[in-house]
């Protein structure tokens, strides 16, 4: 998942990018410059097929609930927030859902509680009534 932290200095909140899950990429292709890593194509392609073989399965993981309402203006806000989400937050899933009669909003598939905390704690000042929930996540690619 691609996230964010908060970083505080002397009185400003600044958002860096976070690539906790290597969204789109497997770890063995990202080492930087120097790193040398001598391994054969099966164990490659093992760890590829153990992606493969779970990505479908669900994991327990969090997410943070930016939105819950029922309002006559509900669908229309969520809908707001969630296109706010998916440009402020690039690569981080958004979800929006209506469960009679509530709208809606969680973002992130985080493995982690503080792994959620992080972009929860930039998320809170937007929306303050966001909070942390543990649910099925989707397997992070």
């Amino acid at each position: 998942m691609l996230g964010a932290i908060a970083m505080h200095a002397q009185d400003t909140t600044r958002v860096a990018p976070v690539d906790s899950t290597f969204v789109g990429r497997d770890i063995l292709s990202i080492m930087g410059p120097g790193v040398q890593l001598d391994q054969t194509n099966q164990v490659r392609q093992a760890l590829m097929n153990y992606v493969l073989d779970n990505e479908e399965k669900p994991i327990m993981g969090y997410r943070i609930r930016v939105f819950y309402d029922n309002g006559p203006s509900a669908r229309s806000k969520s809908e707001t927030i969630e296109l706010t989400l998916k440009k402020q937050y690039p690569g981080v899933m958004v979800y929006r859902s209506f469960e009679s009669p509530n709208y809606k909003v969680s973002i992130g598939d985080f493995r982690s509680k503080d792994e959620a905390q992080r972009i929860y704690n930039a998320l809170k000042i937007t929306y303050p009534t966001a909070f942390i929930i543990k649910e099925n996540i989707n397997y992070p690619r």
